[in-house]
């Protein structure tokens, strides 16, 4: 067992509340009741987080930016975008193979990893590795809230309050519904989704909340905050000893902190980590492919291995679920071989008419 792992068992173990007979004593991390916080959710709060996706009108949106740009061997058109989710001004990026007959281009939304903002230049170099044959897709790029979205020398800045893998998801509908108004070449009945780390989840979640995405590709997002990991992840945070992971900032100073300070309950942050968790909708998810590496040491592989399990139970399998674990494999695309070449196949029926898949909420 890990150094660690047995310090954090020591203190939940030493720190519990006197039980009465037959009784456990309670699992308590900096006074946080882990027992309570962590357990598994019930069909009410589910019900309460499906009600809470209601369908929201597609925004308002401004053009701030036009080019052309290079893609593969034929050029592009690139528009930056403004539009306004919960009152904040956001950004995103759109990028159309030139001279696309109306209604005839898939769409692929890139949700990116990190929290360092979002650059067109990445999406250019997604585009590259996802395209067999260049001007195969249009591609966008949203910037979450409180992001830059970058493009060469210019920063175009997403106001408002960040809200990982919650209002991420907001985010990036509300760029589906700008982009699919925005540019008529594209095919509103094939959209799909490519995530990373963060964006993995990002992309199950938005696919899970709009049925307009039909196919999703996930590199080594986290699935699931109720489990080992985030229950460690966690721990550690109270205990003043959280690891540089994207995202953690935010569930500590948000929900973390103010559990440990008695100004947020136990039911509301469970509401946050469950809405922020995939793997409790998976019955809601259409086609998806999943990448991870044995050795990441940032999302461990048990996140990809609890969707799989989560999909096998409602007997998921292939071709509409794919999942690909590294032997050795990282943080990293690039220390996943075959991974890219595997999401161009997976992701090449968009550019075919497929049944649309049915999910109670759209945006």
């Amino acid at each position: 067992m890990p150094a660690l792992l047995l310090c954090l068992c020591l203190f939940w173990a030493c720190s519990g509340s006197p039980a009465g007979p037959g009784k456990d004593p309670a699992r308590l991390v900096a006074g946080v009741d882990f027992d309570r916080l962590f357990a598994p959710p019930t069909p009410e709060e589910l019900t309460l987080i499906s009600t809470q996706w209601a369908a929201r009108p597609a925004p308002a949106y401004t053009e701030v930016l036009s080019a052309t740009v290079p893609l593969g061997a034929q050029s592009a058109s690139l528009h930056i975008l403004a539009y306004t989710v919960a009152g904040a001004r956001l950004y995103g990026a759109l990028l159309v193979p030139r001279h696309a007959a109306p209604g005839s281009l898939p769409l692929i939304v890139y949700a990116h990893g990190g929290d360092q903002g979002a650059s067109v230049e990445e999406l250019a170099l997604l585009s590259f590795a996802l395209a067999t044959t260049r001007g195969q897709y249009a591609y966008a790029l949203p910037a979450f809230r409180a992001e830059a979205l970058s493009y060469g020398q210019q920063t175009f800045m997403s106001e408002g309050e960040p809200s990982l893998w919650d209002g991420d998801v907001d985010d990036g509908l509300a760029f589906i519904a700008v982009a699919l108004a925005a540019e008529p070449a594209l095919d509103p009945g094939q959209v799909g989704a490519v995530g990373i780390s963060r964006g993995g989840a990002v992309a199950l979640l938005m696919a899970i909340r709009d049925s307009r995405l039909s196919r999703v590709v996930d590199f080594f997002g986290p699935t699931d905050l109720l489990d080992v990991f985030g229950q460690e992840v966690a721990a550690e945070a109270l205990l003043g000893k959280g690891r540089l992971l994207p995202g953690l900032d935010y569930l500590n100073r948000t929900l973390l902190q103010p559990l440990k300070q008695g100004t947020l309950g136990i039911p509301e942050a469970r509401l946050e980590l469950i809405r922020r968790s995939p793997v409790y909708f998976a019955d809601r998810l259409p086609a998806v492919q999943v990448h991870h590496g044995t050795a990441d040491s940032l999302v461990p592989v048990s996140q990809a291995q609890r969707l799989i399990d989560a999909m096998q139970r409602l007997g998921r399998a292939a071709p509409e679920f794919q999942s690909y674990l590294y032997p050795g494999g990282g943080h990293d695309p690039l220390s996943l071989p075959g991974s890219l070449g595997r999401a161009q196949l997976f992701l090449a029926p968009l550019r075919q008419p497929v049944p649309a898949f049915s999910a109670a909420f759209a945006y």
